[in-house]
Formats: structure tokens, C-alpha cells, sequence
């Protein structure tokens, strides 16, 4: 297999069935991060994700590592701490921050650059992006960003600049996006963080990850999911 190059002139992804096995899920490279693209792209199980100054790479990896809200696990631990309700969290109350805090890693590196950032920004204003903030004595101190799909959010990024803020985002958001109906959040890649959480790897196909993908799309949310407010903590 080899890796497309996408064309200016159209919209179109090849099938993301096509993308290589190493490095798994890598698609096509080029194109750009327009909102009309980017939303083919999510429609279709593909993000992207480049070195910020490089081409733009798009994936669609295989195994999908995804976070079934009814699935969330919170440690005895992290239990004890939302007991002590030492955040607010709340949704959409700040996009703009959450997104460059996530880019803003001194000692991780970010492959989210001004292109990403501005791109995402955009999507946000046109109601397809959200965020979720986490503060604590009024700062900004840790939260998440994604693409809605119907009842299916595609998890971007998320940040933590205090223990377990990053987590209590997520774990709020779980809730909060069930009871609003809800039924899957796509982490794109597993790592210990999310697996702690609860996320585990499902196959890509499409009798499986993107036959998901394709029927959550057409389920509505009940009114007022993405309505700025706060969430409870878990």
C-alpha cells in the first residue's frame, strides 16, 4: 500500500481500510485543515496529526482505542478526591484557552501548532468543536477538547496542570454526555492514561469501529448538550 496524496481540487479521503499497518493507521498526507476537510475527515474515522511545520499527515489507525461513558472506571482513589469537590468544571466556557494549553507542553513537545489551533478554533465557533474546562480558585488548570459526531465525540486532547485534572474532565464529561444520550467517545490511540480510565481498543472495521461511527452519527443529542454550563464533577 501507499500513502495518497490529497489533492487540492477535492474533498475526498481514500477508504481509511487502506491505511498502512506501519505506521498503523497512517492514511494520506497533504490537503489542508479547512473546516469542509476537517469534517470529511471525522465523518470518515480520520483526524490528523503532524509535527507542527511538517506536511499534514491524516490517520485512521486500527485497532480504535474508544471509551464506552457506561464504561468509565474511577479508582478508589480518584473517588476519594472528587469527594473533596476541589474543582468547577464546566463546558464550553473557554475553547480557545483549553486548546493552547494542550499545545503549550514545555516538556512534552505538541503537535499542536498555530495551523491546528486556528483550524480547531474554527470548528469551535461553528459549533462542531467543544471543550471542557477544569478550575480551580479561578484558574485554568486543566480540561479537554474534540469533535462532535452525533452521539459520538472524537477526544482530541486534554491537559493537567494539578493532579488528576485532566481525568476529572473526562470522567465529568462521561456523564454528562450520557445523560444526554451520548453512547461513545473515539480516543483514537490507547495509552495507560485512557486505559485507566476505562478505554479499550476495538477493531477499525466497518462491522465494527466505523459501522459505530456511521450509525452514531445520525443519532441526535437531547437539546442543549453543548449549551455553555457546568458539569457536575463525575
Amino acid at each position: 500500500m501507499r500513502i495518497v496524496k490529497l489533492s487540492s481540487q477535492s474533498l475526498l479521503f481514500p477508504s481509511p481500510e487502506s491505511a498502512l499497518r506501519d505506521p498503523n493507521g497512517l492514511l494520506a498526507i497533504g490537503g489542508d485543515l479547512t473546516v469542509p476537510r476537517l469534517r470529511e475527515a471525522y465523518e470518515h474515522g480520520i483526524f490528523p496529526w503532524y509535527s507542527p511545520g511538517k506536511a499534514i499527515l491524516w490517520w485512521s489507525p486500527d485497532p480504535r482505542a474508544v471509551l464506552f461513558p457506561a464504561e468509565r472506571h474511577l479508582s478508589r482513589s480518584l473517588k476519594r478526591f472528587l469527594r473533596s469537590n476541589p474543582f468547577c468544571i464546566t463546558l464550553n466556557h473557554d475553547f480557545a484557552a483549553v486548546i493552547a494549553a494542550c499545545a503549550h507542553r514545555p516538556h512534552e513537545g505538541s503537535w499542536i501548532g498555530p495551523e491546528m489551533l486556528h483550524a480547531y478554533l474554527q470548528l469551535h465557533l461553528l459549533g462542531y468543536a467543544h471543550s471542557v474546562e477544569v478550575w480551580q480558585q479561578g484558574q485554568l488548570v486543566g480540561g479537554m477538547y474534540g469533535v462532535a459526531q452525533g452521539a459520538l465525540f472524537c477526544g482530541e486532547s486534554m491537559f493537567s496542570h494539578v493532579s488528576n485534572a485532566s481525568k476529572c474532565a473526562l470522567m465529568a464529561f462521561c456523564r454528562h454526555f450520557a445523560a444526554y444520550g451520548g453512547e461513545l467517545i473515539d480516543c483514537q490511540v490507547l495509552n495507560a492514561h485512557s486505559a485507566q480510565l476505562g478505554a479499550r481498543e476495538i477493531p477499525r472495521p466497518r462491522h465494527q469501529f466505523l459501522q459505530q461511527l456511521s450509525d452514531l452519527q445520525r443519532k441526535p443529542l437531547a437539546p442543549g448538550c453543548w449549551l455553555l454550563q457546568v458539569l457536575p464533577p463525575q
